[in-house]
């Protein structure tokens, strides 16, 4: 039994802040009922190419955006714009112990479904809402999205070339990066609100805002602000705080390399062959050498073009520096690292024999995280779910199919 197994989640939510926290709960073991609009369902079924292809080499249904997000849940549609679909899904959260929002402030309050309508028929329900930027303040009623929130929270400008390179400019993130960490922080704090209601009792409101989330996640970033009144500037692949930390060309690409420490710094100047720049003044202290970056990058680059990036990272590994080659997927996938901790997976899928899943990190020893099923086709579980949890006898939903509620 997974360590959530105790517990049903209502996910509202979609996209991928919300679906992620969700995904995580269900890993663990909780029942998560994704509820989902008839006919059209969660935005990101139709956010591909590429779609998941079925045995006949064909793309399906499935964009592979939603795959990533949506495993071990059961879909339900219900159009809860309609007051028979508001009952449903009043009547699944009176049944639930968890339920995950992300619409708009208030949005939910005109269909009876916000927190203060549901905690009167459930006073225990934890009712995470997930926003761009929070249930109060100036913006509240602003949609957030994680590009637009990596901007105006800050992270994009650290993100990029320095000034005066080429192709300097702010860069986003090549993931997005504010959603899943905004999903991770949500599941964070919904175990939090768990822990209370066991030891004390009763729900709670979660109020999530990616915006709060970035801002909190720019952690050293931040501090060297506020410590200083300097804002940051773009530095590429370097770091603000320690020197060498960032790429360096080899004979055959790239790699990185991350000195944490003076000693570390006197390993790695001897596997260059270069030992007199741990004694140098200017380069002995990461003090130092962050304030001589300018003088000691270039020194560094011109020692690591006359070797592979298997040679560096054989020679560095052997002297115990840290560092490691920059792969693209198909490299890291192949790794065996990453294969010896099984970190690609399949689950079956009724469309297309398998489907592909990148597994938790999560690993527990008493309680190991649980690949029950893929991610579920739309409506997929309507049926059985309203009949289980719910009681509904198949006249009761043929009629509400009918009505066009489910």
């Amino acid at each position: 039994m997974g360590a959530l197994s105790h517990l049903r989640v209502l996910d509202l939510s979609r996209v991928l802040a919300g679906p992620w926290a969700g995904q995580i709960l269900a890993d663990l073991g909780a029942e998560v009922i994704k509820v989902e609009r008839p006919g059209n369902g969660d935005d990101t079924r139709a956010w591909g190419p590429p779609f998941l292809k079925g045995a006949d080499g064909e793309n399906t249904t499935e964009a592979a955006y939603y795959l990533s997000a949506n495993r071990n849940k059961q879909s339900v549609t219900i159009d809860f714009t309609r007051p028979e679909g508001q009952r449903l899904v009043r009547e699944l959260a009176a049944k639930s112990d968890i339920l995950i929002e992300n619409f708009k402030v208030g949005g939910l309050a005109a269909y009876g479904l916000d927190y203060d309508s549901l905690k009167v028929i459930n006073p225990q329900l934890i009712y995470c809402s997930i926003t761009g930027f929070g249930q109060t303040g100036p913006y509240a009623k602003r949609a957030g999205y994680d590009f637009m929130i990596q901007g105006l929270g800050g992270l994009m400008s650290l993100t990029g070339r320095p000034e005066g390179d080429e192709g300097a400019g702010p860069v986003k993130v090549g993931v997005a990066l504010t959603d899943i960490l905004t999903g991770l922080y949500s599941s964070v704090a919904i175990l939090a609100a768990l822990a209370h209601r066991d030891h004390v009792g009763g729900g709670q409101h979660i109020d999530m805002a990616l915006l709060d989330v970035q801002v909190a996640c720019l952690a050293n970033q931040a501090m060297n602000y506020l410590t200083t009144g300097v804002a940051p500037k773009r530095l590429g692949n370097a770091h603000p705080n320690i020197v060498p930390y960032q790429d360096f060309p080899t004979a055959d690409g790239n790699f990185i390399l991350t000195v944490g420490n003076d000693g570390q710094f006197r390993k790695f100047a001897e596997v260059a062959g270069q030992p007199q720049w741990a004694d140098d003044a200017r380069f002995a202290t990461n003090k130092q050498r962050v304030a001589n970056r300018s003088l000691l990058i270039p020194l560094i680059r011109q020692a690591t073009v006359f070797k592979t990036t298997a040679e560096w990272v054989a020679l560095l590994e052997q002297a115990g520096v840290p560092c490691g080659p920059i792969n693209d997927l198909a490299q890291v996938f192949a790794d065996p690292q990453v294969q010896a901790r099984g970190l690609a997976l399949e689950l079956p899928h009724v469309l297309a024999g398998k489907v592909p899943q990148v597994a938790s990190p999560i690993r527990l020893s008493e309680t190991p995280v649980e690949y029950r099923s893929a991610p579920p086709l739309l409506g997929e579980h309507t049926v059985g779910v309203l009949q289980r949890v719910l009681g509904l006898d198949e006249a009761a939903l043929i009629a509400l199919g009918e009505a066009g509620v489910l």
